[in-house]
């Protein structure tokens, strides 16, 4: 009689799970230390149950990122009662973390606030981070003092870190010491909702000669915006201030200012800086440029001063731009002729048409001959595709979508986004302009306004 085989008694969910954990263990290193970098610090943690090779694996992550998803499981949201958990956490992952730290992230949503004891928190973990020749720091949150929310003031042990190739800061205060000379070795700048004295900012941009992407948005303390960065790529400013200026830029390619002035009639003079003409100040070192955005009344800034027809130097390389227009104001048309007189290689147009309160609307019999202020351009404009968002259907916006019709034998598609409301005869008059393009399709898109 032949033996029997004993049954195995081994459930099959456990074989399966033995072998998943061997695979997992059998990971090379550099495998796992790829898997924990798209974890947060949370699940980074909870992988040590895993096996001995992942058990002091999190010990060596260099970019540590906390936000309220990276710990929520801690402290469900970031509430003024809950800030005691979040410091332990960092605490506990800064005293243990073995290996070096490339990136620190810290980033409260608007709606939480930090406890004022945080502050003294925040500045040991800046200080411990300057130690370990932190690379990156992005720093994001408000706290909370027993009468207002304030902003974090940046202790002094940061303006010696010569390691950082990108800070990004909000809601922060920056008040560097007087024997500060910049960050040599800074790439990017992303400063939102920061105050800092003017004297400060521009002795920190020229005190970083490395600096490639530069981003300001509503920085208090600034009125005249001054940029010397001689290998600055890529530039954004969104804000309030009075002028801006660029000096040993010519390694930019991408420039989006979005700026608001004062724009009642008795200032308008004030925004001229120069004997002659901003729109030239502007491009005088940007030589290379191959997208710019002139939102919210910067071109009104532009037009200040004598305007040419074209610039001395074409934007030869500009490929892409977007325009906010007040087709009220001849000078602002006048200086979007300019730009795209001076742009023969440009394919992308983007207008939006811009309402003033304080402008004296232009009427039939004044201000301007067709064929003098639309005339043709020394080159046909090689634009490709426009979008002209926000028309009223007045004359002014029809002129200039007759002249780019007229003088675009490349165009491809034009869309045409009228508000609500508008005059009803704007289509056929569309219709009958002549076009340079056989090609050429005109869009008239109208939103729905039911």
């Amino acid at each position: 009689m032949g033996r029997k085989h004993k049954k195995s008694t081994r459930p099959r969910q456990t074989v399966i799970e033995t072998v998943v954990t061997d695979m997992i263990s059998c990971l090379p290193g550099h495998v796992i230390d790829q898997i924990l970098s798209y974890l947060p610090i949370r699940e980074a943690v909870r992988t040590s149950v895993l096996s001995k090779i992942w058990k002091n694996k999190w010990y060596t992550l260099p970019n540590l990122v906390f936000n309220k998803q990276g710990v929520s499981d801690v402290a469900s949201e970031y509430a003024l009662v809950n800030h005691n958990k979040i410091v332990k956490i960092v605490d506990h992952v800064l005293l243990i973390h073995s290996g070096p730290i490339n990136m620190f992230k810290f980033t409260v949503d608007e709606d939480d606030i930090i406890g004022e004891i945080l502050v003294t928190d925040m500045d040991r973990w800046i200080l411990h981070l300057t130690g370990r020749s932190i690379k990156e720091l992005v720093l994001e949150f408000q706290f909370l003092t027993e009468e207002e929310e304030e902003y974090y003031k940046i202790p002094w042990c940061l303006f010696s870190c010569q390691s950082l190739h990108h800070l990004k800061l909000k809601w922060c205060w920056l008040n560097p010491p007087k024997v500060f000379e910049g960050f040599r070795n800074l790439r990017s700048l992303d400063l939102n909702l920061v105050t800092m004295t003017q004297d400060a900012f521009e002795n920190m941009i020229f005190g970083c000669p490395l600096l490639e992407n530069l981003k300001l948005k509503e920085v208090d303390g600034l009125t005249q915006i001054n940029i010397h960065a001689p290998n600055l790529k890529i530039f954004e400013v969104f804000g309030e201030f009075e002028g801006i200026s660029f000096d040993n830029t010519f390694q930019l390619v991408t420039t989006i200012v979005d700026s608001r002035f004062n724009l009642s009639p008795e200032n308008d003079q004030s925004i001229l800086h120069g004997p002659s003409s901003n729109l030239l100040d502007f491009f005088d070192h940007q030589s290379h440029l191959q997208s710019l955005v002139i939102g919210s009344c910067f071109l009104k800034y532009l037009a200040a001063g004598i305007l040419p027809m074209k610039l001395p130097i074409s934007c030869i390389g500009l490929s892409y731009l977007s325009l906010s227009i007040n087709f009220d104001d001849l000078k602002e048309i006048s200086a979007a002729l300019c730009l795209l007189r001076s742009s023969p290689n440009l394919k992308k147009l983007e207008i939006s048409a811009r309402i003033e309160l304080h402008t004296v609307p232009l009427t039939p019999v004044s201000v301007y001959y067709w064929d003098d202020t639309f005339s043709r351009p020394d080159t046909p404009i090689q634009v490709q595709y426009v979008t002209i968002d926000s028309i009223s259907g007045f004359q002014p916006e029809l002129d200039l979508i007759r002249f780019l019709l007229l003088y675009s034998p490349m165009l491809e598609k034009m869309i045409v986004k009228p508000i609500v409301n508008v005059r009803p005869e704007l289509v056929p008059e569309l219709i009958r302009f002549k076009r340079a393009s056989g090609e050429a399709e005109v869009i008239y898109e109208v939103e729905d306004s039911s």
